[in-house]
């Protein structure tokens, strides 16, 4: 950093707004201000409020914050009250008389409940355009930042994604510190940590890692904070930007990072020894490691009984693998092995395939396609009216290929299962990664039967195998297996059994309970 000067005598030349906003604050008011208003320019949300107080002294002043941002009633009381009319009784005080005027104000009159220093025109700007006002007093080359923050923002409500019938109705919002209150109204100690970088040259996000220490491995904190250290992007909007960036395989097709919009969620995760970032400006919280059996369970699983949880996590188990496969069985068997299908089935079967112009895969591939692109016009319609368009659509358009020889029945059937068993995978991101392999194993499965779906299954296995998410098996426990930590993917294990954390997260710090 550096003051802007020039030699007397030299010609006058114009700093660009590269330097004069990496530049140190200058003890002339005039001059701050007209940097100010040089990178200010165009703004026109930014207000600097100039003022004078001390009636003897006539001290030279101005408030710098951009309009919508901050509370103005706060900054009435706090500041220009304070300044224009208590400012003179507290200089004749014996206390404060001594003291320099920047002093004086700094810790005798501001009444703000938070207050920090900038020295650097780059301080200034970022500060106010997060919402916080600057305070320059004429003479002193330091800023009072004091924290006023106040902008429209969506109340906590219940998350629209991971929808629960038991349990917490809390979920995220946009707003960073009502995020971490969520968190830290859930864990009342002081080893949840909350540590605070800024990312995006031109965005300047605020990202938060939320960790509890002795119970996190410091290895995997360390890991997380150099990742984002080492982003050099010029904008972050959403945690989505930072999961590219900070994964370890990027081509893989699956998730290496979990999203979730619920705090308890989080919390959970914290719990095992998992690290979770929180974004300024996003609803959604982004946790690491994450493993692949972990996408099976459900925040609501450990809110019921271990009994019924136990029976529904099975339940989503084996939807999970009919999204994957039933569609490629069907195909498979129909093409190559009619002989593993009852002959009063195969013969229902022949009769509704009799007449359709196309072969068993490309009518597959066609209906999943069709469905894929109901699913999605769903999602983007309005609200009111997207589920009825989308089930009244695809209830229509199958009625009507059937009805046109395009498509036979068991086909309908069989996609229409397909597609409802997706809808109960708890993670979405999840769920769209197993609807693109779906496909992948679907044209496996055409092209050489049962043996080509074995083939896929075993290169997919490979590949999960082969992965790792922040230094973690991405198949763990399962591979490697770990026995006594299986007793919580499989099934819901009951909670006067869990009396360690997974060894894969927490080595160090195992014990839950006594």
């Amino acid at each position: 950093m550096r003051y802007i000067t020039r030699s007397p005598g030299s010609p006058e030349i114009q700093p660009t707004d590269e330097e004069i906003i990496s530049s140190k604050l200058s003890t002339s008011l005039e001059n701050n201000l007209q940097y100010l208003q040089r990178l200010f320019e165009g703004c026109s949300d930014a207000v600097v409020r100039r003022l004078k107080f001390g009636r003897e002294l006539g001290i030279n002043a101005a408030l710098v914050y951009f309009d919508g941002l901050m509370q103005k009633n706060e900054a009435e009381t706090a500041v220009l009250r304070p300044l224009m009319i208590d400012f003179d009784i507290l200089k004749r005080g014996p206390e404060t008389k001594s003291l320099d005027i920047y002093t004086a104000v700094r810790d005798y009159l501001l009444t703000a409940t938070e207050l920090q220093e900038a020295t650097t025109l780059q301080e200034v700007v970022e500060f106010t355009a997060s919402g916080d006002a600057a305070l320059l007093i004429d003479g002193y080359a330091q800023a009072l930042i004091l924290d006023f923050k106040s902008w429209e923002s969506r109340k906590v409500e219940s998350p629209d994604e991971e929808v629960l019938i038991r349990g917490p109705k809390e979920g995220f919002t946009e707003t960073l510190r009502f995020n971490t209150a969520l968190l830290r109204r859930r864990l009342k100690t002081n080893r949840f940590k909350t540590e605070s970088m800024v990312l995006g040259r031109i965005t300047r996000t605020s990202i938060v890692i939320c960790y509890i220490q002795y119970i996190a491995q410091d290895s995997l904190v360390n890991e997380v904070k150099k990742r984002l250290q080492t982003i050099d992007i010029d904008g972050v909007l959403d945690v989505g930007y930072l999961e590219e960036l900070i994964e370890d395989h990027r081509f893989s097709l699956f998730p290496q990072v979990e999203h979730t919009e619920r705090p308890d969620r989080v919390v959970g995760h914290l719990l095992e020894g998992r690290v979770a970032v929180l974004v300024d400006g996003s609803p959604w919280a982004m946790v690491v490691p994450a493993t692949f059996p972990q996408f099976w369970n459900s925040p609501e699983d450990y809110y019921m009984r271990y009994i019924p949880s136990t029976l529904t996590r099975i339940l989503r188990q084996i939807a999970f693998f009919a999204t994957l496969l039933l569609p490629s069985l069907y195909v498979a068997t129909i093409t190559y092995h009619q002989e593993m299908i009852p002959t009063p089935l195969l013969l229902t079967i022949a009769a509704a395939r009799e007449g359709i112009p196309f072969p068993t895969f490309l009518e597959a591939f066609l209906m999943e396609v069709t469905f894929e692109i109901l699913r999605e016009a769903g999602l983007r319609m309005p609200r009111a009216i997207g589920p009825a368009i989308s089930i009244v659509g695809a209830l229509v358009i199958g009625d009507a290929a059937v009805s046109a020889g395009l498509v036979s029945t068991p086909m309908v059937v069989v996609v229409a299962f397909t597609g409802i068993c997706s809808f109960s995978i708890p993670v979405y991101s999840a769920g769209v990664s197993l609807r693109m392999v779906r496909f992948l194993m679907l044209i496996a499965a055409a092209f050489l039967g049962y043996f080509g779906l074995m083939i896929g299954i075993i290169f997919l296995l490979i590949h999960l195998a082969s992965i790792s998410s922040f230094g973690v098996p991405y198949l763990a426990p399962l591979a490697p297996m770990r026995w006594e930590d299986l007793g919580d993917i499989l099934v819901r294990r009951p909670w006067w059994s869990s009396v360690r954390r997974p060894q894969t997260l927490a080595p160090g710090n195992r014990l839950r309970q006594a």
